[in-house]
């Protein structure tokens, strides 16, 4: 086919595309193999709650109508939850959407963006799409360094990005470190704090978000109901923030961007919290289990208070291969500058002893 002469700007022809993945059908037919697990994109091995498929499945006489543009049911069920006012609560197809509302509202062409590195793919891609000067941090110690990303806050920052667990090392940002920082951002910043995770944290001294927002500062919480709620598939996430921060970015925001079957689904997974704490059981099980058996082997495994890890494998792409052809999917680590790791997504527990036993054949190879 031939080549088209089109006028690219530059911002865009230089971008990477976030690498998605194949569907483990495909795999399994290029591999000529069956029974995959993955074990690469932290989401619920659980799946959904009960309550949210019984939900969606009695919204689906109703496709033919338009959703409701403004998650009006759902705002109002998370106002109580979170005791904010509606009017501080946006929502979006998954919470990158709301980063990149974030970024559309706010980042003019020339601006800088403060973040992590490695962290979350998006953030970088978001910002050099709207124009904006991505400034990376490198991590401290597999953590968020937030003397050095205060330090590179200057007259023409913007945004700061916090994924708070981070992704992909699961590392957490402290309710003191956090506090130190907000002493140092000046007025008109606007921090961003990514808390796709906050579900699984287990360790203390976790940031109190809300509170910041409630004192009037310019900080906006992300959270989602890809991960715990196990709703990766029907793409839903909600921000907080100061009423003139949300109301901005809805200004930005396209109407109807959530649909239907998402709002009734998050609506009903809100209710059930036995299906949360089944998952967070699961999860502090299959960490112990499987960051036990690789120490024990020898490996290197980083802390964690998410449902992934990172392990220190040497030749992280050679032993991803490997366990590929075993129909263990996992994730590589070299597209975040760390070609020795791999990182896991904790499975239930057959999936973990599958991947256990994978491994150790990978590495013996």
């Amino acid at each position: 086919m031939r080549k088209l002469n089109l006028q690219v700007p530059q911002n865009i022809s230089s971008l990477v595309p976030y690498p998605p993945g194949k569907p483990i059908e495909e795999l399994e037919r290029e591999l000529g193999i069956t029974g995959s697990i993955k074990l690469a994109s932290n989401e619920n091995p659980l799946g959904p709650s009960k309550k949210a498929i019984e939900a969606a499945s009695r919204a689906l006489a109703g496709l033919h109508r338009y959703p409701d543009g403004s998650c009006y049911y759902l705002k109002e069920k998370l106002s109580s939850m979170l005791g904010v006012s509606g009017e501080m609560i946006t929502f979006g197809n998954g919470s990158n959407e709301i980063i990149e509302l974030l970024i559309r509202a706010f980042l003019r062409p020339g601006d800088e963006a403060v973040m992590g590195e490695p962290s979350f793919a998006v953030y970088p891609i978001a910002i050099k799409a709207a124009g904006g000067a991505a400034r990376p941090v490198p991590l401290k110690d597999m953590r968020h360094d937030l003397k050095a990303m205060a330090a590179a806050i200057t007259s023409k920052t913007r945004l700061v990005f916090i994924a708070n667990p981070n992704n992909p090392t699961g590392t957490m940002v402290s309710g003191a470190e956090f506090a130190e920082f907000m002493g140092k951002v000046p007025d008109g910043v606007i921090v961003c704090v990514d808390e796709a995770y906050y579900e699984f944290v287990r360790g203390g001294d976790f940031p109190d978000t809300l509170s910041y927002i409630n004192e009037g500062r310019a900080v906006l919480m992300l959270r989602t109901f890809s991960k715990i709620y196990g709703l990766a598939g029907l793409r839903i996430g909600y921000g907080v923030a100061h009423p003139e921060l949300i109301g901005f970015m809805d200004r930005v925001r396209q109407p109807f961007n959530v649909n239907t079957l998402a709002q009734v689904a998050a609506i009903a997974a809100l209710d059930d919290s036995e299906h949360l704490e089944k998952t967070r059981e699961n999860n502090a099980r299959g960490l112990q289990h499987l960051m036990g058996e690789l120490r024990g082997m020898g490996y290197e495994c980083v802390d964690t208070e998410a449902n992934f890890f990172l392990v220190r494998v040497g030749d992280g792409k050679g032993v991803y291969e490997s366990l590929l052809r075993k129909g263990v999917i996992v994730r590589p680590m070299a597209s975040y500058g760390m070609p020795e790791y791999i990182r896991i997504t904790v499975g239930l527990p057959e999936e973990n002893r599958r991947f256990l036993g994978a491994f150790r054949e990978a590495v013996r190879r």
